[in-house]
């Protein structure tokens, strides 16, 4: 595990030492173990390492025998082991015992055709003197980021933006397309950074430079038909054995490995799993709340009990101010998916114990286990007619009831979901699944933007998020997961897990992401998937047996956080003063009138507009630690 950064120019020119030292540096936290750097006519690699396979001989850069190819590489092949054997027969010579090495051999063996037998996550940088091009690839889901930038004849690129920023050429100058995407969605969707001259190689693609000039290309698409005919007690046996051999991959280690456990369905499968697979006790790891409606402590414990795993545990308390400023400049763009704490405290935790952790990530998107899935198959059951009338008297009653409940109703979970549901039925598919997966809907945007920044704010709507997908041939159970799988989960979730576990240098790895287990289940029939309004039914019932019955009866809870209470308790004073600072209000992108309403209403407990207000508070922050007093930076809108 590392991180990587480079630049590379057609002139011939040697990049600069300096520069790329800084790059890196802004990396020592992803590899804290060691650095490397290969510096030529024209280009420059140079990488933060962390020891995780061949933690001794497994120094990067790594060339061939000849010094024709050199590498770069961020993350792990998981089948390194069964290249390598192939590679030898086939008369290739290792001199280390890394899955890196074996990445640049099996570009020379099969060329661009190497990156369909990889097997993992990574990011990678190959230079090849010989044909004078440079390949950058990133995994198939993007569970391991990669950035570039092309300024001044130069491409310069980098695991995350902070490094990337220290290149004196690269721009500061803001992408108001991304920030109205990122008030949408609460992050940046790739290819989008929120800066103009930054891009993000999307998920399964390759960038191959040569000559100046750049073609971007996928390797690598999810098919989700032909439908494969299968038993139900056959996909049982296959899943399970799938999902098996792919957490025995993600076992391979040189260095203490363990996981985090929730205490929900997927977390708790890989540790099942991995306790099969070890002769010792697996080491868990879990975050709690003191608020009982988002704390799952005892759930990850009867977990822990039922497999005797060596547990450890973590409180989360809302002094989050000291660390928000850490998170900001970690992730380098606005990123206000609010469980980015209690997974940067997680790895915090787990780094004392453990270098790899395996986590649960990807059950839900392989095998439809989020609600909306099931919301969006029920709300087309009924003509939208019927849901506009069923959403109008839902409102009035919550209307009528307010004044009599007041607070009750508003801080009722189960009634919010209701509300947002009904809100969102009578609409076509892909507006209605845009309105779920976005912090607030349109008219509430364009009521707080400035008429200057809606001016600019037109280049990206949320409905697209699933109109493309739909157009596919397949289900709409299909298409949901599908656009999941190319947007939500690669630019929200596995980013979050990426920076926060990469801060304390600890390796995040997820079986369910394998690519082979996930092009299995999107050919498993809708019925394997959800079924009588349960998601995940395929896992369950492999599962049924190997977990505590409790477990397997969970509904999903979901990774939250009790933003919107500590907006109105512990971080009352910290918002209002910071997102009504006169700082604040003076950049023009929202009107102040509107500001403080939103305020007004969460802290007086008239409405719970937490997550837009957290979205907004982690963009003032951004604002404050990348473009304030950078003479670099695009003014602000006034």
């Amino acid at each position: 595990m590392c991180g990587i950064a480079g630049i590379v120019n057609a002139r011939g020119a040697l990049p600069d030492q300096d520069t790329l030292h800084r790059m890196c540096d802004r990396l020592a936290h992803r590899g804290p173990d060691e650095e490397g750097y290969f510096r030529t006519t024209g280009v420059g690699l140079g990488v933060r390492r962390l020891r995780v396979i061949d933690p001794e001989g497994g120094h990067q850069p790594i060339s061939n025998e000849r010094g024709t190819i050199w590498i770069v590489h961020n993350g792990e092949i998981y089948n390194y082991r069964e290249l390598r054997r192939e590679l030898e027969t086939l008369g290739h010579r290792f001199a280390t015992e890394s899955d890196t090495e074996v990445i640049l051999h099996a570009y020379e063996q099969y060329g661009l055709e190497s990156l369909a037998r990889l097997r993992g996550m990574f990011a990678f940088a190959l230079w090849d003197e010989e044909q004078q091009q440079l390949l950058l690839a990133r995994d198939r889901v993007g569970e391991k980021p990669l950035l570039y930038a092309l300024a001044n004849g130069e491409l310069i690129f980098a695991s995350e933006l902070e490094a990337l920023l220290e290149h004196p050429a690269v721009s500061r100058e803001i992408n108001w397309e991304a920030i109205h995407a990122y008030l949408a969605l609460s992050y940046i969707p790739a290819p989008l950074t929120a800066f103009r001259a930054i891009r993000k190689l999307e998920p399964g693609h390759r960038l191959l430079w040569r000559a100046g000039e750049i073609a971007i290309a996928p390797y690598w698409t999810l098919a989700f038909s032909p439908k494969l005919v299968v038993s139900e007690e056959d996909a049982v046996q296959e899943w399970l054995a799938r999902a098996r051999h792919s957490v025995r991959l993600r076992m391979r280690s040189d260095v203490p490995l363990g996981a985090f456990l929730s205490g929900g369905l997927d977390s708790s499968t890989v540790v099942a799993l991995m306790s099969e697979a070890s002769s010792a006790p697996v080491k868990t790891f879990t975050i709690g709340f003191d608020e009982a409606g988002y704390d799952e402590r005892e759930h990850a414990r009867r977990v822990a009990r039922h497999f005797a795993t060596e547990h450890h545990e973590f409180i989360i308390r809302p002094d989050v101010v000291e660390i928000l400023p850490q998170l900001i400049r970690r992730y380098g763009e606005p990123f206000a998916d609010a469980s980015a704490i209690p997974t940067y405290y997680l790895a915090k935790l787990a780094r004392a114990w453990i270098t790899v952790a395996l986590t649960g990530d990807g059950g839900d998107e392989g095998l439809a286990g989020y609600d909306r899935y099931r919301a969006m198959l029920w709300a087309g059951r009924l003509p939208s007619a019927l849901w506009t009338l069923l959403g109008r008297a839902f409102t009035l009653g919550h209307h009528l009831a307010t004044p009599v409940f007041g607070r009750w109703l508003s801080d009722r979970r189960l009634w919010k979901r209701a509300e947002r549901f009904l809100r969102a039925a009578s609409l076509p598919p892909s507006k209605r699944y845009a309105r779920w997966m976005s912090v607030c809907d349109e008219d509430v945007r364009q009521k707080l933007y400035s008429e200057a920044f809606r001016a600019l704010a037109t280049g990206f709507r949320p409905e697209w998020l699933l109109e493309r997908h739909l157009e596919r041939e397949g289900t709409l159970l299909d298409a949901l997961l599908r656009a999941d799988i190319c947007m939500y989960l690669p630019d929200d979730l596995l980013v979050k897990v990426d920076i926060a576990t990469m801060a304390h240098g600890l390796e995040a790895r997820a079986p369910l992401l394998d690519h082979e287990l996930l092009e299995w289940e999107a050919r498993m029939p809708d019925a394997y998937k959800l079924r009588r309004g349960q998601g995940k039914y395929l896992l369950r019932r492999a599962m049924r047996g190997i977990l505590p019955p409790e477990t397997l009866a969970r509904r999903k809870q979901g990774f939250g956080v009790p933003i919107g209470r500590w907006l109105r308790r512990e971080l009352r004073d910290f918002a209002r003063e910071l997102l009504l600072s006169e700082r604040a209000l003076a950049r023009g992108l929202f009107r102040p009138e509107g500001v403080r309403a939103l305020v007004d209403a969460h802290l007086e407990g008239r409405a719970d507009v937490s997550p837009l207000l957290w979205t907004l508070l982690i963009l003032e922050l951004w604002f404050r630690e990348f473009i304030d007093g950078r003479a670099s930076s695009t003014r602000l809108l006034s």
